[in-house]
């Protein structure tokens, strides 16, 4: 069966936008669709600009946050950064220690331990905290549901101001100022920042008060594309200008770190946001994972090139052993699914608490499915959940409060903590809630399609225009197309160490194009047909000094 889903746009407004701006209808089309349905939303759209992104004192919260940096840095108090161990909180970590380190501020920073403490603002952070007369604590990255911690904090007369991005519970801890957008009173307009990017704000808020120049915050966009393109946020408006920005910075100008990493990946062309997804996030979330995110920091914040590359070559051993993990623990997780269960739902005490989140993801790939993967430890249970498109696996944890220790995330991805002696109980409940909740639509990998196009219609300048559409991410993703009839030009090649993707080249009308198929090469060899129906999306292939168009293909039929 064929689950492509073609989606529709408005004819009229199509029309009327490709007139205005002079493009084919299949851009007006791909336009329309990312709700880019006018001129100027589409100047804003091609052409980002720093100057449309939010004034910060917009966040509820700010001045408050301002004032009390302000005063430390007066009295030289001493502060201590919180981070949480993955991209988005080390990079958060070392753009703020770093900018606030300019500004002649007493900071330092600490990184909780995933093992021993587990995510989030911990006691054993706020005691490190006392121990070094920390007077003030800024978390990021995580806090939001911290009340515990926070009256701790208070206790041991350290102040804390939280920034966080996570969904916020009822009950808010008892800081100095809590920086937050999905505060359901808070103003401001962007409400899919990442928690390096409410750091961001901060930084920018102080500037604008201490009239520093924009130049001074705008040093760490590298910092906050990479973060914002880690933890998967929404690539429109606001997010997108940051994007676009940080990309140029990480092509001209990267911090020390960040360049080591790059040269670690060999990549002579440009940087994009996929090659962070899959080259630098992945290396930088390893220390976190296999041994402590310290080691990503102390990269980030890296002033020399002698040092970035000790820590850079650190964390590619760290990459390198949690992909063996990885694999070993998805074979073994999943032999344990039960496919006529509506939810993925599996522990052991033999898993390395590191990779559940990265075999969650597998798991779903597989069987496309809510899932929740467990690793058990000292009589507690510690999962990372991800989900199907369109359903809340965050709200479906939530109606499981009452055998949670704790838990906190987003729509698609979370992570929790029960108790041992209550997982059979979880499973059940999570599957009931899964079952009655789920739509009959999620529970199928659609693959949405953008166009349906002619091979002959892929030529230079639609590729041109189509390169400007990055950078990709969720709201706005790499356009799939999908073309049917297409004849095969000589054999297909197998490639890969299991033999798993499969090359090809296609007959246009005109000539000849190239398509690439990764994990895809079992349904090529299944196919019964002389001429196939590919869905794909388009890239860009260096080879021999030679770039050309080729097929990246997600299915076929």
């Amino acid at each position: 069966m064929k689950n492509w889903k073609l989606q529709k746009a408005d004819n009229k407004l199509t029309n009327k936008l490709a007139n205005e701006l002079n493009v084919s209808k299949y851009i007006a089309k791909l336009l329309i669709l990312r709700g880019v349905d006018s001129f100027i939303a589409a100047k804003n759209f091609f052409r980002p600009d720093l100057k449309n992104v939010h004034d910060p004192f917009l966040m509820k919260g700010m001045k408050d946050a301002v004032n009390r940096i302000n005063r430390a840095k007066l009295q030289n108090e001493s502060i201590l950064l919180f981070g949480d161990y993955d991209v988005d909180g080390t990079s958060a970590v070392s753009m703020m220690y770093t900018f606030f380190k300019d500004q002649n501020i007493n900071i330092n920073y600490y990184i909780p331990d995933r093992y021993s403490e587990g995510y989030g603002f911990s006691k054993q952070g706020i005691d490190y905290a006392f121990n070094q007369k920390n007077s003030l604590i800024i978390t990021l990255d995580c806090g939001i549901r911290a009340v515990q911690q926070t009256t701790y904090a208070n206790s041991k007369n350290i102040d804390v101001i939280i920034c966080d991005h996570h969904n916020v519970a009822e009950e808010l801890p008892n800081a100095i100022s809590i920086l937050n957008p999905k505060q359901p009173d808070c103003l401001y307009p962007n409400k899919n920042l990442s928690g390096c990017g409410v750091g961001f704000k901060f930084i920018s808020a102080y500037s604008i008060h201490n009239n520093i120049k924009k130049e001074e915050t705008y040093k760490y966009l590298d910092l906050l594309a990479l973060s914002l393109i880690a933890d998967i946020m929404s690539l429109t408006g606001e997010n997108r200008v940051y994007t676009f920005y940080g990309l140029k910075k990480i092509n001209q100008n990267p911090c020390v770190g960040l360049k080591a990493l790059i040269n670690l990946l060999s990549k002579n062309n440009l940087i994009k946001a996929s090659d962070i997804s899959f080259g630098i996030a992945p290396l930088i979330n390893a220390a976190g994972r296999m041994s402590h995110a310290t080691n990503a920091v102390k990269l980030l914040i890296a002033s020399n090139s002698h040092e970035a590359e000790i820590y850079s070559k650190i964390l590619l051993e760290n990459n390198i052993d949690r992909r063996e993990v990885e694999k070993e623990i998805t074979k073994q997780a999943l032999e344990m699914i039960d496919e006529k269960m509506h939810t993925s739902v599996v522990s052991s005490t033999n898993w390395h608490k590191g990779v559940v989140g990265i075999v969650a993801s597998k798991l779903l790939e597989k069987y496309y499915k809510p899932t929740i993967v467990f690793v058990e430890k000292d009589g507690f249970l510690t999962g990372s959940a991800r989900s199907v498109k369109g359903f809340n696996i965050y709200e479906a944890i939530m109606e499981c409060e009452d055998l949670c220790e704790k838990f906190g995330g987003h729509m698609y991805a979370a992570g929790l903590t029960i108790k041992s002696e209550n997982f059979d109980l979880f499973k059940i409940k999570f599957e009931n809630i899964v079952r009655k909740k789920i739509h009959p639509e999620q529970k199928i990998n659609v693959i949405d399609i953008d166009l349906e196009i002619d091979l002959d219609s892929i030529d230079g300048r639609f590729y041109r225009i189509l390169k400007q559409f990055e950078p990709f991410g969720p709201d706005n993703l790499n356009p799939i197309f999908s073309t049917e009839n297409l004849n095969i030009n000589g054999p297909l090649r197998f490639i890969g160490e299991d033999k798993s993707h499969v090359k090809l080249e296609l007959n246009t009308k005109s000539a000849k194009i190239n398509a690439i198929g990764f994990g895809i090469a079992s349904k090529f060899k299944s196919l019964k047909k002389q001429k196939i129906d590919l869905c794909y999306t388009l890239n860009e292939n260096y080879w021999n000094n030679k770039t050309t168009i080729q097929l990246n293909i997600k299915d076929v039929f």
